[in-house]
């Protein structure tokens, strides 16, 4: 990864640690390659927080199909779920292929950083 590159996702990176909908999973993740960045364990721990940032990005369709479940209902609440599941198909029908939380936002543009969605 380019300097500018590697700026920029360091960037959004202390952006999604800040984010509420960022998982504890992530932030050890993210941590720990922030810490590994000049370090003999950089590629390695580059490798492993993509890994993990691709993991952790919601697709749309799975956020749709989770907030319309009655698990989804029951952890979210039945009108949020609800409103969740109509929010997601408007943008869905935008194009959009992931769940635009802040955490998930943020977690798009970096792997795009990266190179690893289009």
């Amino acid at each position: 990864m380019n300097k500018e590159i590697l700026n920029e996702v360091v960037d959004l990176t202390h952006e999604l640690l800040k984010t509420p909908t960022c998982c504890q999973e992530l932030k050890d993740v993210a941590n720990e390659w922030l810490n590994a960045i000049g370090s003999e364990n950089e590629k390695v721990m580059t490798e492993k927080y993509v890994a993990e940032l691709k993991e952790d990005i919601m697709p749309i369709e799975n956020l749709i199909a989770f907030a319309d479940s009655k698990v989804g209902q029951d952890y979210f609440g039945e009108k949020t779920a609800k409103d969740i599941v109509v929010h997601s198909k408007e943008i869905q029908a935008q194009g959009a292929q992931y769940c635009d939380c802040p955490a998930c936002a943020i977690v798009e543009k970096i792997l795009k950083k990266c190179g690893e969605i289009k």
